[in-house]
């Protein structure tokens, strides 16, 4: 069989008629970030953000030209949109809503190909829960490089060692980390009811990352709202069973990946990881601050790369300083979850894809791991945090 080109995808597409049944798609450009792999095609439609909801049928249609390519397995279109510089929204709300530390507004409607995204629901409504999952945890920092990713996977196995079913959501789509850092590779397979996918598993836990979906070396060169509909689908396209915890690893920083778990899912709370340095606990202050505006419950902060133990001599050497992150959590009022050293074996381990929690189970950084994950489990277990709230609302002014 012939290599599925971005040459016949866009010969499909140029029979879609485009807005107002003027052109088509592709004469009036509107079609970009075409990403092609093992049957699947993604895509994005750049269309007028007020018309996003009527152009829905739109979108349908050129997900319907495109699956009827020899090769196609499985159709993702999302309709993005491009505001112009000073543009004012139609409909501002009257009062000010809190502030986004700059961050732009949530995107215009937009769909993947089941429609409008589920749970994306306005003031005082519900938000809508993934199926079979009890709790999601959302694994944050203000900036990268302070150990997330490893931290989240740990995290991870150290609230599956007490018994529980976990499965770990890799939010990071520009930088997907779990595949390498659980040792799994392959494609996720469709379930047989439509869309949904099965999730990949290792050591217990069950996983789902873009990372799966596209080859390592490719970059993913998306805006916002392709983003949104990658993740969206990831959270609730994928059959994850009965789970007491979805952890979910998030991306550095405070953007459009954490208003969309914000907004999209009952989060029973946010973990914050931080060095001990000034710098990072700048960022993690940042970072906590943003759940906290969006009412998501900060379960604690962990201080990563916390000192450093020479393994021959013993000698302690706090290398990015020390106690920063303690201090930070007793001055805004959250709990300290732990410290976690810096030594080559978690990194070793991590990079050969065999976290230090099941790779090393009697070492003092898998204690440590397990502490922090019975930590945050009994916060989360308690009924503490159980309460749903109404997604907030995100406007700039």
């Amino acid at each position: 069989m012939a290599q599925l080109t971005k040459e016949q995808v866009l010969a499909q597409l140029a029979k879609v008629r485009g807005p107002d049944l003027e052109g088509n798609l592709v004469s009036l450009g509107l079609v970009s970030e075409i990403l092609i792999r093992d049957g699947a095609v993604m895509f994005a439609l750049t269309v007028d953000e007020n018309r996003a909801e009527e152009l829905e049928p739109m979108r349908q249609a050129a997900e319907r030209v495109v699956e009827q390519l020899d090769g196609v397995d499985r159709v993702t279109v999302a309709l993005t949109a491009e505001k112009p510089a000073g543009a004012q929204s139609p409909a501002a709300p009257a009062r000010k809503a809190p502030e986004t530390n700059g961050n732009a507004a949530p995107p215009p409607p937009m769909a993947g190909r089941g429609g409008p995204m589920p749970g994306a629901g306005g003031p005082g409504q519900q938000l809508a829960g993934v199926p079979g999952v009890k709790h999601i945890v959302a694994v944050a920092s203000g900036k990268g490089g302070v150990g997330k990713s490893t931290t989240a996977v740990n995290l991870a196995l150290g609230l599956a060692a007490a018994g529980l079913k976990v499965g770990v959501l890799d939010a990071d789509i520009y930088g997907p980390s779990m595949p390498r850092l659980l040792g799994v590779s392959g494609r996720p397979q469709p379930t047989g009811e439509g869309r949904v996918l099965k999730p990949m598993e290792a050591y217990g836990l069950k996983v789902m990352s873009m990372g799966f979906l596209v080859e390592e070396e490719t970059p993913m060169i998306w805006r916002g709202p392709m983003v949104i509909s990658a993740l969206t689908q990831m959270l609730r396209e994928v059959a994850w069973g009965e789970l007491d915890v979805l952890v979910v690893d998030m991306p550095p920083g405070t953007g459009d990946a954490q208003l969309t778990m914000a907004q999209q899912v009952p989060l029973s709370g946010a973990v914050i990881v931080s060095t001990p340095q000034d710098l990072a606990l700048i960022d993690a202050r940042k970072g906590l601050n943003m759940f906290r505006r969006v009412d998501v419950p900060v379960l604690g902060i962990i201080e990563n790369m916390s000192y450093f133990l020479c393994p021959k001599c013993g000698e302690r050497s706090e290398i990015f300083g020390h106690g920063g992150a303690h201090e930070e959590a007793d001055k805004l009022g959250v709990p300290f979850l732990g410290e976690v050293p810096l030594d080559r074996t978690v990194r070793e381990r991590s990079d050969a894809g065999q976290p230090v929690v099941v790779s090393e189970p009697d070492s003092i950084h898998a204690q440590i791991f397990r502490d922090i994950a019975r930590s945050v489990w009994s916060q989360i277990a308690d009924g503490a945090h159980g309460d749903v709230k109404p997604p907030p609302r995100i406007v700039v002014e």
